[in-house]
């Protein structure tokens, strides 16, 4: 995620942090979601215990609650910071984030909340849609700077290939599958644009470099989605998974440029990627029972439980001092 909340500004250099409380702070939804969701399949296919996916639930849903409403404050008294962002060539990819978050708490709450699910997936689905067709016709019609581009691009095309996750059994398997041909399209396009630019380019800033994880959510999502539309691990699906192996393995091999970094609420994105790998490797494992895939499950969801609380820690720790939601 971007670093625009945290700053190496001084505290008192702020009069209001409402009016720079920024939209990426939804990513923290997207990775407690991400988690939260993780844990849940876990209680289902690895005997964990069931009390923690619930326990995420609700944190989760308080999570949200509280950032929505804290920017819909922000939008009544600073509309005019919101529409800065709405108008930033990077922040404008987090607005997504929203919708995104929107889709995951579906399928958070569609095995014991389906019609608060059904809903809420209608909301997100809706809102996605739109804002789809708003972030690609706006880098169609206005020069974007190649500098401007970042794993955070993602974030609008991603959510189309969690309309399908939590969609089945809430519209056509047409419908959805609309959704996940986006998805898979421009996930492909993106990447190529993305690799050009971290190849022959300047390299991504520090701030920048947790976002390299969101590599690995589009295929994870990917698999995810194309097992829950036609339930079955064909060749299509292994080779989606496979991608989805690649970039985590890549990832660990480049653990080193990882090391070290400065704090900032990009961290955040190093959640959702790593929640999502976890979950794939779970419906492998529920698929195929292989011993590897049980192992590769325990460790991932291991990770990604050690990676939130460890980035939290770091959250609540600058969000004390007085570093977040401060000016750029």
């Amino acid at each position: 995620m971007s670093s625009e909340a945290i700053t190496e500004g001084q505290p008192n250099q702020v009069n209001n942090r409402l009016q720079f409380f920024p939209v990426m702070m939804f990513a923290v939804v997207m990775g407690l979601s991400g988690l939260t969701i993780a844990w849940q399949k876990a209680g289902m296919w690895l005997g964990m215990p069931k009390d923690i996916g619930e326990y995420l639930l609700y944190i989760d849903t308080a999570v949200f609650a509280i950032i929505t409403l804290t920017y819909i404050v922000k939008l009544l008294v600073y509309p005019g910071e919101v529409i800065e962002e709405w108008r930033h060539p990077v922040r404008i990819n987090f607005f997504a984030a929203i919708s995104i978050s929107l889709l995951m708490l579906a399928i958070i709450y569609k095995e014991e909340y389906k019609n608060t699910a059904l809903y809420v997936w209608y909301a997100g689905t809706a809102m996605h849609t739109f804002l789809t067709l708003y972030t690609i016709s706006r880098w169609i019609t206005h020069n974007q700077e190649i500098n401007h581009s970042n794993p955070a691009w993602f974030i609008p095309i991603v959510g189309n290939l969690l309309v399908p996750v939590g969609g089945v059994g809430f519209a056509s398997t047409h419908i959805l599958m609309y959704y996940f041909s986006v998805g898979f399209f421009f996930w492909i396009i993106l990447f190529a644009v993305l690799l050009n630019r971290i190849v022959f380019h300047h390299q991504l800033p520090q701030k920048f470099m947790p976002t390299l994880f969101i590599f690995l959510a589009p295929p994870a999502v990917a698999f995810i989605a194309y097992f829950k539309l036609y339930h079955q691990v064909d060749s299509f699906a292994m080779i989606l998974f496979n991608i989805a192996v690649f970039f985590t393995l890549l990832l660990v091999f480049m653990f080193r440029s990882f090391i070290g970094l400065k704090f900032f609420i990009s961290w955040w994105a190093f959640v959702f990627p790593v929640a999502a790998m976890a979950i794939a490797a779970m419906v492998m494992y529920h698929i195929t029972r292989n011993t590897t895939m049980l192992y590769t499950s325990y460790g991932i969801l291991t990770a990604a439980t050690g990676v939130i609380l460890v980035v939290f820690f770091f959250t609540a720790r600058c969000a004390l001092k007085g570093k977040i939601c401060i000016q750029e």
